[in-house]
């Protein structure tokens, strides 16, 4: 199985430098990893840098300040660089979303579960078919929401648009922390996101996303990657394959094909 993070954030002067994500991927037999720019950086070139030095083993994910005058031209130019993704937010600007969608590039969308849940993001969405749109962070879902999860369920809807992916993250970023450790990390009731996103998209949509290394604040890179790994809803035929690495080779590239 080809397993890749599809959210892991790089950078000098916020977060760690390359070298700490590389250890973590070498350590838990991750193959591949989607450089994610962290929210505030526009300069780019330290990630396109990463990919450049490791080559085949990682895809950039940019961004641009959508309120710089000639955020599209500026959109241009780190496509040139070799940026396969930009991230946006589903309030950033309809030009922003077009030129993404005339470059090709692939969407990385960062945004709140209202906001998913939204009918002028999914109009957003529909009006522009031929461009890929990843949902970052299980759609926003959080934790603590009580059952039947009615906002998550409108959001879901964005599953019916075939354009649309969802990044699947450990179950810290959606469970509480047990009281008590034990040696076996495991949560008792993680909430049914996972499974309702199985059904509203289908495994051939969804992609794991650790999100490095904020997630050493929850369980640890080792814990997220096996606690999706190892869910019961993802254990059928070739379902576990694509969540951990055919659908982002399909969708990111990574230099193959």
């Amino acid at each position: 199985m080809s397993i890749v993070d599809t959210h892991c954030h790089a950078g000098e002067s916020w977060f760690e430098p390359i070298e700490m994500l590389v250890h973590q991927m070498d350590t838990n037999g991750v193959d591949k990893a989607l450089l994610v720019q962290h929210r505030g950086a526009f300069d780019n070139s330290y990630l396109l840098e990463c990919a450049s030095r490791y080559s085949g083993r990682f895809a950039v994910a940019a961004l641009v300040d959508a309120l710089e005058d000639g955020a599209p031209s500026r959109l241009t130019e780190v496509a040139a660089q070799g940026a396969v993704a930009v991230r946006l937010t589903p309030g950033e600007p309809v030009a922003l979303w077009r030129k993404a969608a005339e470059l090709g590039l692939v969407v990385s969308c960062h945004g709140e579960l209202e906001e998913f849940a939204s009918d002028s993001f999914r109009d957003l969405v529909t009006g522009l078919p031929d461009l890929t749109v990843v949902l970052e962070h299980l759609l926003g879902a959080r934790q603590g929401d009580p059952a039947p999860y009615e906002t998550f369920g409108r959001a879901l809807k964005l599953g019916e648009l075939p354009n649309t992916y969802v990044k699947i993250p450990g179950l810290g970023e959606i469970s509480a922390r047990p009281s008590v450790l034990l040696r076996r990390f495991r949560y008792e009731e993680p909430p049914p996101y996972i499974e309702m996103v199985c059904e509203a998209f289908g495994p051939r949509r969804m992609m794991w996303g650790s999100d490095y290394p904020p997630v050493s604040n929850r369980e640890g890179y080792r814990n997220a990657l096996q606690g999706v790994m190892e869910h019961p809803a993802l254990r059928i035929g070739e379902d576990l394959d694509w969540v951990m690495g055919k659908t982002a080779l399909s969708v990111f590239g990574f230099g193959e094909g």
